[in-house]
């Protein structure tokens, strides 16, 4: 929403707390973020909420306008949403620490090395005209953005496009604005700080 000037209040829900059942209960989200309410309009899941987007505010431009791209997109976003759970679970979302010498389980490596083959992929057939996966930024590039994160935050050693990739992530100010944010934050997820 940030990307594309879209404006929001955030209302900020501390994950694992005492508090956190009760002020997700209201959402009927299975008690998942994120959750977008527009006005008494409720809508949860991370890629069902910028399809929402991109048709309502961005007469659908939150994908790419050629068929055969706008089709990769979809199946790479709705790749990214439902796979890569070695990967996720061994290199958990924390933007506030570095990690060094991360030892991937193989099946994490392999979904490392699949993410890597679809950034490649995306950028040498649809995005030779710009920073992103698809030329202009979309969907796809805001569902693989907690990736990035993750290659840089754990030392993911990327070389070529998929490092290209990862430091146009990183510049976006929203994303900049989302780190900082998180570095705020006083709530830590314990177990996610102690992987060595």
């Amino acid at each position: 929403m940030k990307q594309q000037h879209i404006k929001f209040e955030e209302k900020r829900v501390p994950l694992f707390t005492e508090t956190t059942h009760e002020e997700l209960s209201k959402y009927h989200s299975d008690f998942k973020v994120p959750v977008l309410k527009d006005g008494d309009f409720v809508v949860w899941d991370s890629l069902s909420i910028l399809e929402y987007l991109s048709e309502k505010y961005l007469d659908s431009a939150g994908w790419p306008r050629e068929v055969k791209a706008r089709a990769v997109a979809r199946s790479i976003s709705a790749e990214m949403h439902a796979s890569f759970t070695n990967m996720r679970n061994e290199l958990p979302m924390n933007c506030r620490k570095k990690f060094q010498n991360i030892r991937l389980s193989p099946k994490a490596e392999q979904e490392v090395e699949r993410i890597k083959e679809l950034w490649q992929s995306c950028r040498t057939q649809f995005g030779k005209d710009g920073e992103w996966l698809f030329g202009e930024y979309s969907i796809a590039d805001a569902m693989f953005a907690p990736i990035a994160l993750r290659f840089e935050g754990y030392g993911i050693p990327l070389s070529g496009v998929e490092e290209a990739y990862v430091q146009s992530v990183l510049k976006q100010p929203c994303i900049i604005e989302w780190i900082e944010a998180g570095k705020t934050e006083k709530e830590t997820i314990e177990a996610d700080e102690l992987i060595t």
